[in-house]
């Protein structure tokens, strides 16, 4: 695919790394030539210096027939121009990155397709939702759903008292016969080694384990590992920055006493205004004193968004230091995603990471409809759409020509989720989920095709 990416900075840079990986065809449009020249000397792509608006630096682009577009400047106004320009200059496909969730939740109103715009993304909304789906499984470290949880993946590091280690998949199995979860991924504890299980896959204390679960399932699973669900019902939040701001909202917006901290004065009296529900403290959440005169130890979950990835960390441990059930830290640097199990923080949150999954499934081949990259681990997640066309169709599970490397997690048939074992016969419309290492990528969207 030709891509066109506008915008240099922190999820422009990350999102062509990810690409350029992949052989795709990548330009790089950004005004400043210090981060163009970061870019073209670590990555295999073109760079063009100029603004993005200009129709000029556009053609020299060469954005007719261009596949793909992405606005991804630090000002959602350029980038929706951006992407209005482009169309009319003949780019197939456009996605802009927004601030202003308001955009996404009238998108359909508005009709911004009609501009030009095939697609917004906020990745403060995005880490927003995935706050919010963390503690809803409070135990689990990762989580994401497929078609409003008919499937869901959770990710979990299994502890001695988990019942299946030391078993294989296929032992496991048999501890719940009516099977309504799979195993899909497993990294080896002091390894950076993803492995796709089979039958014969032994369970060892330390692994990361992703699991794919119907609704039922979660239950099961909570049992199986020795995860205690617990009730999250008090969280403080640290930053008020758009992230911390909206999740204050949406968790108000339940069952949840939420308490917020922000350094700022003004902008702390901001949030006391638009955060009735909440109690907003103005104040420095670093200092150790003032977290625990706001009773931080009697805190079921802690999450930390202010701008610094170091303060969230640290903050996180203080918090896990006074028997805080449940933290998550949002962090910038990709490289401590590596560290959050082995430092004792439950669950790290990235945007870019967040951003650029939302934008990966356009890159697919197929008919994929949702995606996801598994944190910390060398595989992805996709849910293609099956066609009368696509080879898959009317075969067996078992039959399938599957490559080693990937593995069905699941079916969703008409809004309902299935774990799906070799005898099941693939249909037309039937959404199948896949998880599969890069290698065997394209061999997987060939049969979807």
């Amino acid at each position: 695919m030709k891509i066109i990416i506008a915008g240099a900075g922190e999820v422009g840079f990350h999102l062509a790394k990810l690409l350029s990986y992949e052989s795709q065809d990548i330009t790089l449009i950004d005004n400043d030539r210090k981060s163009l020249n970061y870019a073209d000397t670590h990555l295999d792509i073109r760079t063009i210096k100029g603004d993005a608006t200009s129709i000029r630096i556009l053609r020299e682009s060469q954005i007719k027939g261009v596949d793909l577009v992405i606005g991804v400047t630090e000002s959602e106004n350029t980038n929706i121009t951006i992407c209005v320009l482009a169309k009319q200059l003949g780019a197939k496909k456009t996605i802009a990155r927004i601030s202003n969730t308001e955009f996404i939740d009238f998108k359909e109103e508005i009709g911004f397709t009609k501009f030009g715009i095939d697609e917004l993304i906020s990745p403060e909304a995005l880490a927003t939702k995935e706050i919010g789906l963390l503690l809803n499984q409070s135990a689990f470290s990762d989580t994401y759903e497929f078609e409003g949880g008919a499937l869901t993946l959770i990710g979990v590091t299994l502890s001695r008292t988990a019942s299946f280690v030391g078993k294989t998949v296929k032992e496991a199995a048999k501890i719940f016969p009516e099977l309504h979860f799979q195993p899909i991924a497993i990294q080896r504890f002091g390894t950076q080694y993803t492995l796709i299980p089979r039958g014969d896959t032994q369970f060892k204390e330390g692994d990361q384990v992703y699991f794919t679960t119907i609704k039922g399932g979660v239950e099961e699973l909570y049992k199986l590992t020795g995860k205690i669900k617990q009730e999250i019902k008090n969280v403080m939040i640290l930053g008020g920055s758009k992230i911390g701001e909206q999740t204050a909202k949406q968790l108000c917006s339940t069952k949840f006493n939420v308490k917020l901290v922000e350094n700022n004065s003004d902008r702390a009296f901001d949030l006391a205004d638009d955060l009735p529900k909440a109690l907003v403290i103005n104040g420095d959440g670093r200092n150790v004193e003032l977290l625990e005169e706001e009773n931080i130890q009697d805190m079921d979950a802690f999450i930390a968004v202010t701008g610094n990835s170091e303060t969230n960390i640290m903050s996180c441990l203080v918090a896990k230091s006074k028997s805080v059930k449940k933290t998550i830290a949002l962090v910038e640097n990709m490289d401590y995603f590596q560290l959050s199990h082995s430092i004792g923080i439950d669950t790290l949150i990235n945007k870019k990471l967040l951003a650029a999954n939302n934008i990966f499934r356009y890159i697919r081949r197929g008919d994929v409809v949702a995606m996801t990259k598994l944190n910390n681990m060398n595989a992805e997640l996709l849910e293609f759409i099956v066609k009368s066309t696509s080879e898959v169709c009317n075969t067996l599970i078992k039959d399938v020509a599957f490559p080693r490397a990937a593995i069905i997690s699941g079916v969703i048939r008409d809004g309902k989720g299935i774990i799906a074992l070799g005898d099941f016969l693939i249909k037309s419309g039937d959404r199948i989920v896949v998880c599969c290492l890069p290698r065997a990528i394209v061999k997987v969207e060939k049969l979807f095709l």
